[in-house]
């Protein structure tokens, strides 16, 4: 189950992932595991992790599960993201206004409409 479509890559996650000259990113970008999605405000560029990495890089796909599962309980221990169910007993996750601010640097938010480089 994918909780979040776009993941910012943040220096902890790709240390894991990414040699010194960006083969392993490179690698992952070219199986379709990861794609480039945008840059955000302060111009990093922002990677996506793609539903089909669970299939062609599980250890990528592992490693993102992991994050977002430890950033999940990091918000909810820090009492940022609340926990309620629906009526067909789905957990709905709540997220107060520091909580999105959290949520997106961990990079749990989705990005919209940010533009791609063109080089």
């Amino acid at each position: 189950m994918v909780l979040c479509k776009y993941l910012e890559y943040n220096k902890d996650m790709t240390e894991d992932f990414q040699d010194d000259s960006g083969e392993r990113l490179e690698y992952y970008l070219s199986i379709g595991a990861v794609t480039l999605e945008g840059i955000d405000e302060e111009g990093e560029i922002i990677y996506a992790i793609t539903e089909d990495a669970e299939f062609l890089a599980p250890e990528l796909w592992e490693s993102h599960v992991n994050h977002i599962d430890e950033s999940l309980l990091k918000l909810y221990k820090e009492g940022l993201m609340s926990v309620e169910y629906n009526e067909n007993l789905e957990a709905e996750f709540k997220l107060s206004p520091e909580g999105q601010k959290k949520a997106k640097e961990y990079g749990l938010i989705e990005m919209f409409d940010q533009e791609i480089p063109d080089n």
